[in-house]
């Protein structure tokens, strides 16, 4: 491997050790559990450690390590972390570190020096932190929203930014469509906002039925299990013995916990509905009322912007562009918030996501154009 390659590598090996370290200490600061805080300042110690590993490995190549600080994108999960506390953030960090956990397999001076391993580790130790924590807001509510988007992984908050955008592309297609068509910019105006209204209240709906159909179907798996339980508690020990030594327990350890567990009749219907159903009891997947909100909020915090300069009174061409830039900035600001959920090159997601939004606009305004000729004609 030549030197620049050499040096290329081991220059964005440090800055992704930065950006780990950098995260950690501000899951450290921002958690209160004082044991949660500690696993993660190890984290960032360990993280800083391989930074320092990488920098020594330039100056064998006769380089001088960079002054590296942490990027935008780990600046911005620190600050939700931070503002919102960690179980904000964890189900990202957790996928960017099963993206991150193999890449240095193949590089002969991580394998060396043992990181291979030790980055499997901390991907194991994330996933069960973002796996064992409850939801980042109460009653689940921006994570009943998940439902529309898992192709990126579990994350209330990518869910929060993508509600925004169904709102954003729906009704800038919707405006677009009807400034096609030649209307008044009343009309545009008074569209967009029914548009807007109708989009939310749907989607407000649409949550509010799957967040109180799947109480009800949480509601009523408890009971059978509580029925169970009372019948045939053998069994139901059984099952739980099972369930903690598919997660790693020996056996005789998993029989014994869950023998205490099953003879606590206090606990026992709790710990069976979370270990064997998954489901938490005092949540039951979250306020339906709550969900419906969330949604209607979501879905009206992108749709307003298409609509913003008709509330002055502009028309035509004019108003058209500015509602195209005004919705294009907000495209790009979401899909670069979007990277920070993938791991993906922010620039790259934010010019793709202002693409199909001004594709789908395009579309939407040469056929509102062609049925504004068609009715005039």
């Amino acid at each position: 491997m030549s030197e620049p390659t050499a040096h290329s590598r081991y220059t964005a090996n440090i800055q992704g050790e930065v950006d780990s370290a950098a995260l950690y200490r501000a899951l450290s600061e921002a958690e209160p559990n004082p044991q949660l805080a500690q696993i993660y300042a190890k984290l960032a110690a360990v993280e800083e450690e391989h930074a320092a590993f990488w920098a020594e490995q330039l100056r064998k190549i006769g380089r001088q390590a960079p002054s590296l600080k942490p990027s935008l994108r780990s600046k911005m999960l620190a600050f939700m972390a931070r503002r919102f506390g960690p179980n904000m953030v964890l189900p990202t960090i957790n996928s960017l570190e099963e993206i991150d956990s193999g890449q240095y397999d193949k590089q002969h001076e991580a394998v060396a020096g043992g990181l291979p391993q030790v980055e499997r580790s901390h991907a194991r130790i994330i996933k069960a932190l973002a796996g064992s924590s409850p939801q980042a807001l109460e009653g689940g509510t921006l994570a009943r929203l998940e439902g529309r988007h898992r192709g990126l992984g579990g994350n209330a908050l990518r869910a929060a930014v993508l509600g925004a955008n169904d709102g954003l592309v729906s009704n800038m297609s919707l405006v677009m469509g009807v400034a096609g068509a030649a209307m008044s910019s009343h009309v545009v105006l008074l569209t967009g906002l029914a548009g807007l209204a109708a989009g939310a209240c749907s989607m407000a709906m649409g949550e509010w039925l799957s967040v109180a159909t799947a109480r009800e179907s949480f509601q009523r798996q408890i009971a059978a299990e509580a029925e169970e339980l009372a019948e045939v508690p053998q069994e139901e020990m059984e099952e739980l013995a099972l369930i903690y030594q598919a997660k790693g327990l020996p056996e005789e350890t998993a029989r014994t916990l869950a023998g205490q567990l099953i003879a606590n009749k206090d606990s026992a219907l709790d710990t069976l509905a979370r270990e064997e159903l998954g489901i938490d009891p005092n949540e039951l997947g979250g306020s339906p009322w709550a969900a419906a909100f969330t949604s209607f909020a979501l879905f009206a915090s992108g749709a307003i912007f298409p609509v913003l300069p008709y509330f002055f009174g502009l028309g035509g061409f004019e108003a058209v562009g500015i509602s195209l830039a005004v919705s294009g900035i907000a495209l790009l600001a979401i899909g670069a918030a979007t990277a920070v959920f993938t791991g993906g090159a922010m620039w790259r997601l934010a010019l793709r996501s202002l693409a199909f939004g001004y594709g789908a606009a395009a579309i939407t305004f040469a056929i509102g154009k062609l049925i504004g000729a068609a009715v005039a004609g």
